[in-house]
């Protein structure tokens, strides 16, 4: 069976799910609310030899999948929504990736190296000698119950294939800007957009892109989604589809906090976004 890309959208909405839906838009991330807005900074931090090395095998069609439509509980929640990354990103070896909650455990999850909606490119946010710390697609809960926020998990260097990715997103919600960040140069490339309303906030903190498409829905004009990790801190699903999540994409109505979620902006700014790679991390702060 062949599903299409029904991707939730925040302003003129698109819902991840088994067939192209149109909807209106997207959401934001449970907990983040209450967080400040340092701004990110691109240097990494330094790291250990850390965790010893494991060289276990595995049987990854055991385990759980991590996809966008993955609810698991074993996989933790990011702590640092606004710390920086490595300027990597891991793609699992032909295999598949075990994924640890923690790296002293046994593996909670695997993330393939291909899947219908991607999400298999993942930013590091901590390298050592035989482990990365990643952000990852899924969530751990659903709301109201549970934190839907950014998850995190490991995965053993010798599982994965490492390069670099220096540029991130920066998103204020109170200023109405957008600024890519790369080798210490800000590009201002949006000064207005629109956000999410009380009831369907956008996300706040670090996730990344998982994937970049287009959409028949009229409102993108047929210009691309650029979908994110995070999904909606108050949406535990969307138009018939099992996930909520986020996404930059084109609107014609693209001023205040209006969508569902999802940050709507013109033209100029979702081609420009649109040219940024799978795994680029993006950090949305109030």
């Amino acid at each position: 069976m062949i599903f299409a890309l029904v991707a939730m959208i925040i302003g003129g909405a698109v819902a991840l799910g088994v067939a192209l839906m149109t909807k209106t838009d997207g959401p934001r991330i449970a907990s983040a609310t209450a967080l400040e807005r340092p701004t990110p900074s691109p240097t990494p931090i330094p790291t250990p030899a850390g965790f010893p090395e494991n060289t276990e095998i595995y049987d990854l069609a055991s385990l759980p999948i991590v996809d966008v439509f993955s609810v698991n509980n074993a996989l933790p929640i990011d702590d640092d929504p606004y710390g920086a990354t490595a300027s990597l990103v891991a793609v699992p070896g032909v295999a598949g990736a075990a994924v640890f909650a923690d790296p002293q455990g046994a593996p909670v999850a695997y993330l393939p190296q291909t899947q219908q909606y991607e999400g298999t490119i993942v930013p590091v946010i901590e390298k050592q000698d035989h482990w990365i710390k990643v952000l990852l697609v899924g969530r751990s809960g659903l709301p109201p119950e549970a934190n839907p926020a950014q998850t995190v998990g490991w995965m053993r260097i010798s599982d994965v294939t490492l390069s670099p990715n220096d540029p991130h997103i920066e998103v204020s919600l109170s200023q109405r800007t957008i600024d890519i960040v790369s080798a210490g140069n800000r590009e201002r490339v949006a000064s207005d957009f629109a956000s999410g309303a009380d009831g369907t906030p956008t996300p706040l903190g670090r996730s990344f892109i998982m994937t970049t498409r287009t959409s028949d829905d009229s409102y993108t004009r047929g210009f691309p989604l650029v979908y994110l990790s995070a999904q909606s801190p108050t949406l535990a699903d969307f138009g018939g589809s099992a996930a909520a999540v986020t996404a930059f994409h084109y609107h014609d109505d693209r001023s205040g906090a209006i969508s569902n979620g999802c940050l709507r902006v013109d033209s100029d700014v979702i081609e420009r976004l649109a040219q940024l790679t799978p795994g680029t991390t993006v950090y949305i702060s109030e």
